[in-house]
Protein backbone atom coordinates (compact mmCIF):
# COMPACT_ATOMS: atom_id res chain seq x y z
CA UNK A 1 0.00 0.00 0.00
CA UNK A 2 0.96 3.68 -0.86
CA UNK A 3 1.98 6.08 1.87
CA UNK A 4 -0.83 7.21 3.96
CA UNK A 5 -1.76 10.26 5.88
CA UNK A 6 -2.31 9.98 9.55
CA UNK A 7 -3.60 11.95 12.44
CA UNK A 8 -3.40 10.83 15.63
CA UNK A 9 -5.71 12.63 17.77
CA UNK A 10 -5.12 13.79 21.19
CA UNK A 11 -6.71 15.93 24.13
CA UNK A 12 -5.45 19.44 24.64
CA UNK A 13 -1.96 19.77 26.00
CA UNK A 14 -0.77 16.37 24.75
CA UNK A 15 0.40 17.30 21.50
CA UNK A 16 4.04 17.45 22.20
CA UNK A 17 3.77 14.10 24.07
CA UNK A 18 2.23 12.12 21.16
CA UNK A 19 4.72 13.92 18.90
CA UNK A 20 7.76 12.25 20.39
CA UNK A 21 5.63 8.95 20.83
CA UNK A 22 5.51 8.87 17.16
CA UNK A 23 9.18 10.05 16.96
CA UNK A 24 10.22 6.78 19.06
CA UNK A 25 8.17 4.76 16.60
CA UNK A 26 10.39 6.02 13.64
CA UNK A 27 7.85 8.36 12.24
CA UNK A 28 9.63 11.80 11.67
CA UNK A 29 7.63 13.83 9.65
CA UNK A 30 5.15 15.19 11.57
CA UNK A 31 2.91 18.05 11.92
CA UNK A 32 1.37 19.23 15.39
CA UNK A 33 -1.96 21.25 15.44
CA UNK A 34 -4.18 21.79 18.49
CA UNK A 35 -5.82 18.38 19.24
CA UNK A 36 -4.19 16.34 16.65
CA UNK A 37 -0.38 15.40 15.17
CA UNK A 38 -0.28 14.33 11.47
CA UNK A 39 2.07 11.85 10.15
CA UNK A 40 2.65 9.65 7.01
CA UNK A 41 3.26 5.91 6.97
CA UNK A 42 2.31 2.70 5.15
CA UNK A 43 -0.73 0.12 6.58
CA UNK A 44 2.20 -1.11 9.00
CA UNK A 45 1.99 2.21 10.74
CA UNK A 46 -1.59 2.09 11.08
CA UNK A 47 -1.48 -1.02 13.06
CA UNK A 48 1.58 0.01 15.15
CA UNK A 49 0.47 3.47 16.26
CA UNK A 50 -2.73 1.73 17.53
CA UNK A 51 -0.76 -0.55 18.97
CA UNK A 52 1.72 2.02 20.95
CA UNK A 53 1.02 5.24 21.15
CA UNK A 54 -0.12 5.86 24.96
CA UNK A 55 -1.62 9.45 25.01
CA UNK A 56 -3.51 9.62 21.63
CA UNK A 57 -7.23 9.37 21.39
CA UNK A 58 -7.49 7.53 17.47
CA UNK A 59 -5.45 7.08 14.65
CA UNK A 60 -7.28 8.35 11.62
CA UNK A 61 -6.58 8.01 8.10
CA UNK A 62 -6.50 10.99 6.17
CA UNK A 63 -8.87 10.97 3.16
CA UNK A 64 -8.93 14.40 2.00
CA UNK A 65 -8.73 17.80 3.17
CA UNK A 66 -10.54 20.70 1.03
CA UNK A 67 -12.50 23.77 1.26
CA UNK A 68 -16.01 24.17 1.49
CA UNK A 69 -18.49 26.76 1.25
CA UNK A 70 -21.92 24.91 0.26
CA UNK A 71 -23.64 21.73 0.60
CA UNK A 72 -23.14 21.15 -2.79
CA UNK A 73 -19.54 21.23 -2.90
CA UNK A 74 -18.96 19.21 -0.04
CA UNK A 75 -21.45 16.51 -1.87
CA UNK A 76 -19.44 16.60 -4.98
CA UNK A 77 -15.85 16.93 -3.02
CA UNK A 78 -16.61 14.04 -1.07
CA UNK A 79 -18.26 11.76 -4.06
CA UNK A 80 -15.26 12.20 -5.63
CA UNK A 81 -13.14 10.25 -3.24
CA UNK A 82 -12.31 6.60 -3.26
CA UNK A 83 -14.54 4.64 -1.13
CA UNK A 84 -14.84 1.46 -2.81
CA UNK A 85 -11.31 1.03 -2.05
CA UNK A 86 -11.47 1.18 1.78
CA UNK A 87 -15.00 -0.21 2.16
CA UNK A 88 -16.34 -3.15 1.39
CA UNK A 89 -19.96 -3.64 -0.26
CA UNK A 90 -21.56 -4.56 3.19
CA UNK A 91 -19.63 -1.74 4.95
CA UNK A 92 -21.36 0.10 8.04
CA UNK A 93 -20.14 3.59 7.60
CA UNK A 94 -21.66 5.68 10.45
CA UNK A 95 -20.61 9.43 9.83
CA UNK A 96 -19.79 11.97 12.32
CA UNK A 97 -19.22 15.23 11.61
CA UNK A 98 -18.05 18.58 13.35
CA UNK A 99 -18.64 22.28 12.52
CA UNK A 100 -16.75 24.62 14.05
CA UNK A 101 -17.04 28.35 12.86
CA UNK A 102 -17.98 27.31 8.93
CA UNK A 103 -20.75 28.49 6.43
CA UNK A 104 -21.44 25.00 6.75
CA UNK A 105 -23.16 25.01 10.14
CA UNK A 106 -25.86 22.04 10.61
CA UNK A 107 -23.73 19.31 11.69
CA UNK A 108 -26.71 16.26 10.75
CA UNK A 109 -27.42 18.27 7.38
CA UNK A 110 -23.12 17.86 7.16
CA UNK A 111 -23.63 14.10 8.13
CA UNK A 112 -26.49 13.45 6.10
CA UNK A 113 -24.70 15.06 2.79
CA UNK A 114 -21.55 13.43 3.34
CA UNK A 115 -23.46 9.71 3.52
CA UNK A 116 -25.52 10.10 0.55
CA UNK A 117 -22.23 11.34 -1.08
CA UNK A 118 -20.48 7.97 -0.10
CA UNK A 119 -23.34 5.97 -1.41
CA UNK A 120 -23.11 7.51 -4.35
CA UNK A 121 -19.53 6.58 -4.74
CA UNK A 122 -20.02 3.54 -3.67
CA UNK A 123 -23.04 2.86 -6.68
CA UNK A 124 -20.55 3.25 -9.36
CA UNK A 125 -18.51 -0.12 -7.99
CA UNK A 126 -21.67 -1.61 -6.97
CA UNK A 127 -24.62 -0.68 -8.95
CA UNK A 128 -27.70 -1.26 -6.53
CA UNK A 129 -30.58 1.31 -4.52
CA UNK A 130 -29.15 0.06 -1.20
CA UNK A 131 -26.28 -0.53 1.05
CA UNK A 132 -27.08 -3.28 4.10
CA UNK A 133 -24.48 -2.17 6.33
CA UNK A 134 -24.10 -5.39 7.99
CA UNK A 135 -20.16 -5.99 7.66
CA UNK A 136 -17.11 -4.22 9.24
CA UNK A 137 -17.79 -0.98 10.33
CA UNK A 138 -15.64 2.19 9.09
CA UNK A 139 -16.71 5.16 11.13
CA UNK A 140 -16.24 8.36 8.84
CA UNK A 141 -15.21 11.98 10.47
CA UNK A 142 -16.21 15.01 8.69
CA UNK A 143 -14.94 18.08 10.52
CA UNK A 144 -15.28 21.38 8.90
CA UNK A 145 -13.67 24.37 10.81
CA UNK A 146 -13.16 27.61 9.00
CA UNK A 147 -14.86 26.14 5.72
CA UNK A 148 -11.31 23.44 6.04
CA UNK A 149 -13.20 20.79 5.77
CA UNK A 150 -10.90 17.37 6.53
CA UNK A 151 -12.40 13.93 5.67
CA UNK A 152 -11.35 10.78 7.46
CA UNK A 153 -11.74 6.87 8.94
CA UNK A 154 -11.59 6.31 11.98
CA UNK A 155 -9.14 2.89 12.68
CA UNK A 156 -9.39 2.77 16.34
CA UNK A 157 -12.93 2.40 16.81
CA UNK A 158 -12.90 2.02 20.82
CA UNK A 159 -10.98 5.16 22.78
CA UNK A 160 -6.74 4.35 22.81
CA UNK A 161 -7.28 4.61 26.39
CA UNK A 162 -9.79 1.70 26.77
CA UNK A 163 -6.30 -0.78 27.11
CA UNK A 164 -8.43 -4.26 27.26
CA UNK A 165 -7.83 -4.61 30.71
CA UNK A 166 -10.19 -2.53 32.88
CA UNK A 167 -13.12 -4.31 33.97
CA UNK A 168 -13.88 -1.89 37.07
CA UNK A 169 -13.33 1.33 37.68
CA UNK A 170 -14.08 4.36 40.25
CA UNK A 171 -16.14 7.05 40.72
CA UNK A 172 -14.16 9.36 38.32
CA UNK A 173 -11.11 7.17 36.53
CA UNK A 174 -8.57 8.67 35.44
CA UNK A 175 -8.38 8.46 31.49
CA UNK A 176 -5.36 5.89 30.57
CA UNK A 177 -4.18 8.40 28.21
CA UNK A 178 -3.69 11.04 30.27
CA UNK A 179 -2.49 8.77 32.85
CA UNK A 180 0.52 7.40 30.47
CA UNK A 181 0.82 11.40 29.82
CA UNK A 182 1.71 12.53 33.44
CA UNK A 183 4.34 9.50 33.75
CA UNK A 184 6.51 10.42 30.47
CA UNK A 185 6.23 13.95 31.55
CA UNK A 186 8.07 13.31 34.87
CA UNK A 187 11.31 12.56 35.39
CA UNK A 188 10.03 8.65 36.70
CA UNK A 189 12.01 6.29 34.70
CA UNK A 190 12.43 2.27 35.11
CA UNK A 191 14.78 0.87 38.06
CA UNK A 192 13.03 4.11 40.08
CA UNK A 193 10.24 4.31 42.55
CA UNK A 194 7.05 5.77 42.06
CA UNK A 195 4.50 6.39 44.24
CA UNK A 196 0.67 7.67 44.02
CA UNK A 197 -0.68 8.28 47.74
CA UNK A 198 -3.99 9.30 46.09
CA UNK A 199 -4.14 6.23 43.69
CA UNK A 200 -7.99 5.27 43.51
CA UNK A 201 -8.01 2.28 41.03
CA UNK A 202 -4.26 2.21 40.01
CA UNK A 203 -4.06 3.63 36.45
CA UNK A 204 -0.94 6.20 36.87
CA UNK A 205 1.07 2.85 38.74
CA UNK A 206 -0.40 0.69 35.93
CA UNK A 207 0.88 3.26 32.77
CA UNK A 208 4.16 3.41 34.72
CA UNK A 209 4.98 -0.08 34.93
CA UNK A 210 4.17 -0.81 31.05
CA UNK A 211 6.39 2.24 30.34
CA UNK A 212 9.00 0.13 32.34
CA UNK A 213 8.38 -3.15 30.59
CA UNK A 214 8.27 -1.34 27.36
CA UNK A 215 4.42 -3.05 26.79
CA UNK A 216 2.44 -1.85 24.16
CA UNK A 217 -0.93 -0.49 25.62
CA UNK A 218 -2.57 -1.98 22.70
CA UNK A 219 -1.88 -5.41 22.61
CA UNK A 220 -4.47 -6.55 25.11
CA UNK A 221 -6.98 -5.14 22.59
CA UNK A 222 -8.61 -5.23 19.04
CA UNK A 223 -9.20 -2.07 16.75
CA UNK A 224 -11.90 -1.71 13.80
CA UNK A 225 -9.71 -1.64 10.87
CA UNK A 226 -7.95 -5.45 11.90
CA UNK A 227 -11.56 -6.00 10.00
CA UNK A 228 -10.79 -3.97 7.07
CA UNK A 229 -9.88 -5.88 3.73
CA UNK A 230 -7.85 -3.01 2.64
CA UNK A 231 -5.29 -3.28 5.84
CA UNK A 232 -4.36 -6.95 5.54
CA UNK A 233 -4.29 -9.28 8.59
CA UNK A 234 -0.64 -10.13 8.21
CA UNK A 235 -0.03 -6.52 8.84
CA UNK A 236 -1.42 -6.75 12.29
CA UNK A 237 -0.11 -10.18 13.46
CA UNK A 238 3.43 -8.53 12.46
CA UNK A 239 2.92 -5.33 14.23
CA UNK A 240 1.80 -8.04 17.49
CA UNK A 241 4.83 -10.07 17.06
CA UNK A 242 6.91 -6.87 17.37
CA UNK A 243 5.77 -5.54 20.67
CA UNK A 244 5.72 -8.72 22.16
CA UNK A 245 9.59 -9.24 21.18
CA UNK A 246 10.10 -5.51 22.45
CA UNK A 247 8.59 -6.03 25.71
CA UNK A 248 10.83 -6.44 28.96
CA UNK A 249 10.96 -7.48 32.55
CA UNK A 250 11.22 -4.10 35.13
CA UNK A 251 13.58 -3.13 36.92
CA UNK A 252 13.10 -4.06 40.69
CA UNK A 253 11.84 -0.85 42.25
CA UNK A 254 8.79 -0.41 44.71
CA UNK A 255 5.35 0.97 42.57
CA UNK A 256 3.72 1.92 45.10
CA UNK A 257 -0.31 2.70 45.24
CA UNK A 258 -2.41 3.97 48.45
CA UNK A 259 -5.42 5.77 49.34
CA UNK A 260 -7.78 5.33 52.35
CA UNK A 261 -11.00 4.28 50.73
CA UNK A 262 -10.70 0.18 50.98
CA UNK A 263 -13.45 -0.38 48.17
CA UNK A 264 -11.32 1.73 45.39
CA UNK A 265 -8.10 0.03 46.76
CA UNK A 266 -10.46 -3.25 45.67
CA UNK A 267 -10.77 -2.05 42.33
CA UNK A 268 -7.67 -1.00 41.97
CA UNK A 269 -6.31 -4.76 43.06
CA UNK A 270 -8.37 -6.37 40.47
CA UNK A 271 -7.69 -3.61 38.05
CA UNK A 272 -3.46 -4.69 38.44
CA UNK A 273 -4.13 -8.35 38.12
CA UNK A 274 -6.25 -8.19 34.92
CA UNK A 275 -3.44 -5.93 33.72
CA UNK A 276 -1.05 -8.95 34.39
CA UNK A 277 1.14 -6.56 37.06
CA UNK A 278 0.30 -8.22 40.57
CA UNK A 279 3.73 -9.10 41.60
CA UNK A 280 4.67 -5.32 40.58
CA UNK A 281 2.56 -3.00 42.32
CA UNK A 282 1.55 -2.96 45.67
CA UNK A 283 -1.15 -1.19 47.52
CA UNK A 284 -1.65 -0.06 51.41
CA UNK A 285 -4.93 1.44 52.61
CA UNK A 286 -3.43 4.80 54.16
CA UNK A 287 -4.16 8.38 54.15
CA UNK A 288 -1.60 11.01 52.49
CA UNK A 289 -0.58 12.69 55.49
CA UNK A 290 0.67 8.76 56.96
CA UNK A 291 2.78 8.26 53.66
CA UNK A 292 6.10 7.45 53.78
CA UNK A 293 9.12 5.67 51.91
CA UNK A 294 12.73 4.82 53.17
CA UNK A 295 13.92 5.27 49.60
CA UNK A 296 16.03 8.48 48.70
CA UNK A 297 15.13 9.31 45.41
CA UNK A 298 11.55 8.61 43.68
CA UNK A 299 9.17 10.22 41.97
CA UNK A 300 5.51 11.21 43.63
CA UNK A 301 3.07 11.55 40.28
CA UNK A 302 -0.89 11.44 41.46
CA UNK A 303 -4.57 12.77 40.95
CA UNK A 304 -5.98 14.04 43.69
CA UNK A 305 -9.20 15.27 44.48
CA UNK A 306 -10.07 18.44 43.02
CA UNK A 307 -12.47 19.97 45.55
CA UNK A 308 -14.83 21.12 42.85
CA UNK A 309 -17.96 19.97 44.27
CA UNK A 310 -19.41 21.86 46.88
CA UNK A 311 -18.68 20.68 50.73
CA UNK A 312 -15.30 18.64 49.23
CA UNK A 313 -13.14 21.79 48.86
CA UNK A 314 -11.72 21.91 52.21
CA UNK A 315 -11.20 17.76 52.28
CA UNK A 316 -9.37 18.75 49.24
CA UNK A 317 -6.88 21.75 50.16
CA UNK A 318 -6.43 19.78 53.64
CA UNK A 319 -4.95 17.16 51.19
CA UNK A 320 -2.71 19.35 49.69
CA UNK A 321 -1.46 20.52 52.24
CA UNK A 322 -0.45 17.09 52.66
CA UNK A 323 1.28 16.43 49.81
CA UNK A 324 3.56 19.63 50.49
CA UNK A 325 4.56 18.38 53.73
CA UNK A 326 5.75 15.09 52.68
CA UNK A 327 7.41 16.80 49.86
CA UNK A 328 9.53 19.18 52.13
CA UNK A 329 10.07 15.94 54.22
CA UNK A 330 11.36 13.77 50.90
CA UNK A 331 13.72 16.61 49.37
CA UNK A 332 15.15 14.91 47.14
CA UNK A 333 11.93 13.28 45.54
CA UNK A 334 10.15 14.95 42.63
CA UNK A 335 6.61 15.65 43.05
CA UNK A 336 4.12 15.85 40.04
CA UNK A 337 0.62 16.89 40.44
CA UNK A 338 -2.63 17.50 38.80
CA UNK A 339 -5.60 19.81 39.46
CA UNK A 340 -7.71 21.77 38.87
CA UNK A 341 -7.96 23.77 42.19
CA UNK A 342 -6.58 27.21 41.24
CA UNK A 343 -4.97 27.73 44.94
CA UNK A 344 -3.30 24.66 44.90
CA UNK A 345 0.48 26.14 44.52
CA UNK A 346 -0.44 28.69 47.42
CA UNK A 347 -1.38 25.47 49.34
CA UNK A 348 1.28 23.28 49.08
CA UNK A 349 3.89 25.67 49.98
CA UNK A 350 7.21 25.49 48.44
CA UNK A 351 9.74 22.60 48.76
CA UNK A 352 12.94 22.86 50.25
CA UNK A 353 15.63 23.78 47.76
CA UNK A 354 13.09 24.12 44.79
CA UNK A 355 12.17 27.48 45.30
CA UNK A 356 11.34 29.01 42.23
CA UNK A 357 11.70 25.38 40.03
CA UNK A 358 8.18 24.88 39.93
CA UNK A 359 6.98 23.98 36.09
CA UNK A 360 3.52 24.23 35.47
CA UNK A 361 1.48 22.63 32.04
CA UNK A 362 -1.73 23.38 31.02
CA UNK A 363 -3.97 19.65 30.50
CA UNK A 364 -7.55 18.78 30.61
CA UNK A 365 -9.16 15.66 32.55
CA UNK A 366 -12.27 15.30 30.36
CA UNK A 367 -14.12 19.03 30.13
CA UNK A 368 -11.97 20.00 33.02
CA UNK A 369 -9.05 22.49 32.88
CA UNK A 370 -6.07 21.57 34.97
CA UNK A 371 -2.78 22.36 36.00
CA UNK A 372 0.13 19.99 36.11
CA UNK A 373 2.40 20.89 38.25
CA UNK A 374 5.72 19.69 38.64
CA UNK A 375 8.43 19.99 41.39
CA UNK A 376 11.83 18.24 40.00
CA UNK A 377 14.44 17.10 42.52
CA UNK A 378 17.60 16.12 41.99
CA UNK A 379 18.77 13.29 39.47
CA UNK A 380 19.70 10.17 41.46
CA UNK A 381 23.33 9.46 41.17
CA UNK A 382 23.16 6.73 39.11
CA UNK A 383 21.53 8.56 35.81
Amino acid sequence: MEQLQLIATTAFGLEAVVSRELEALGYSERTVSDGRVEFSGDAEAVARANLWLRSADRVLVKLAAFEVRDFGELFDRVTELPWAEWLTEDAKFPVRARCVRSQLASEPDTQAITKKAVVESLKRNWPRDWFEETGAEFPIDVSIRKDQAVVTLDTTGRGLHRRGYRTWTGGAPLRETLAAALVQLSFWEAGRVLADPCCGTGTILIEAAWIGQNRAPGLGRGFLAEHWPSLENRVWQRARQEARDCQVRLPEAPLLGSDRDPEVLELGRRNVEQAGLAEVISFQQRSVTDFSCHHKYGCLVTNPPYGERMGEREEAEELYRGLGRIARRLDTWSFYTLTSHRGFERIFGEPSGRQGDVRRRKLFNGPIECTYYQFPGPRPPWT
